[in-house]
């Protein structure tokens, strides 16, 4: 079998061979990361402090949790892996805590504050401005005052000589020791007192950012106030509410210093959240790694409340 000889003469025009590699796309993958880079190099100063302030005390805390660290009298620290978890589930007090946590924070957060805060809001919406005025402002102080400073004042109002007390004989109504009877409730109520401003902001600007003609175009149609709260109201405020519950619950969680002024999570252990059995195992019992785990707990249970939030009251119907 013989080939056709080729001819190179002037006639003839030669292919040139074809590219190799894809240029173009590399020289498009290039400029999409000198991009990317160009645009994250600002943000480098944050990522740094990011890491160095909030994610390595969290991996450092991490690490202390699976450890038996302790306050004082230890020379070295050992790896105990999971013992301190398994020591959390099986002590009572501990369990106890637990409980005590999600009461205070229903009581307080998902049902006090949010609830007060929603009603606060939309009584403001079609009161006076003397009226709102005046709201405004005593709710706002009982938020801006110092967690101590609060807890003083709820003690005051709870005591066996205190003024709920001395308005209940006026009223010649039966009267007990609230901090000991209803230790519980005593703080949550204190924490609704203190946080229902928070609530109450949030819920006013979400009101003032629906129009006025869907309300008035219900009215119009005959919805009363309930109906028109449940079905225009409350779906048009969903993030608002998601937000609003999300930070709620994580500033609840983490209260100590109101509940540590009025009872010391007393009597006994009846108003010992997780907070309070930390600092007690951690500086009274010197066991910081064992509380250390315990605030890991606590980190998971706010997580997982953020979890459900965020997929029950997403925007998408």
């Amino acid at each position: 079998m013989t080939t056709a000889p080729q001819h190179t003469g002037p006639g003839v025009r030669k292919v040139p061979p074809g590219p190799t590699a894809p240029a173009p796309q590399l020289s498009t993958q290039k400029r999409l990361f000198t991009r990317t880079l160009t645009r994250l190099l600002p943000l480098s100063p944050a990522l740094i402090l990011l890491l160095l302030f909030l994610a390595g005390p969290i991996a450092y805390c991490a690490y202390i949790a699976f450890t038996d660290l302790q306050l004082t009298g230890q020379a070295h620290s050992s790896f105990v892996g999971f013992a301190n978890f398994r020591t959390a589930f099986k002590d009572s007090e501990f369990l106890n805590a637990v409980w005590l946590t999600l009461v205070f924070t229903v009581l307080s957060s998902l049902i006090g504050q949010n609830t007060i805060g929603l009603a606060l809001a939309a009584l403001m919406q079609r009161a006076s401005k003397p009226v709102r005025t005046l709201t405004g402002g005593i709710v706002i102080t009982a938020w801006v005052l110092p967690e101590v400073v609060a807890g003083f004042l709820l003690y005051a109002f709870f005591r066996r000589e205190g003024t709920l007390n001395a308005i209940l004989d006026w009223l010649h109504l039966p009267s007990q020791n609230w901090l000991f009877t209803l230790p519980i409730l005593a703080v949550s109520f204190a924490n609704v007192w203190r946080g229902t401003a928070f609530s109450m902001l949030v819920y006013s600007a979400a009101l003032n950012e629906i129009p006025k003609e869907i309300t008035e175009a219900a009215e119009v149609d005959g919805a009363s106030g309930w109906r028109r709260m449940w079905h225009i109201t409350l779906p048009m405020i969903r993030r608002s509410i998601g937000t609003n519950l999300m930070l709620n619950t994580l500033q609840t969680l983490s209260v100590f210093g109101l509940i540590w002024v009025m009872t010391r999570g007393g009597p006994g252990n009846k108003s010992q959240t997780l907070p309070l059995y930390m600092y007690e195992q951690a500086f009274q019992n010197s066991m910081i790694g064992y509380a250390t785990a315990v605030a890991l707990l606590l980190l998971l249970v706010g997580s997982l409340f953020s979890v459900i939030y965020m997929r029950l009251l997403r925007t998408e119907v």
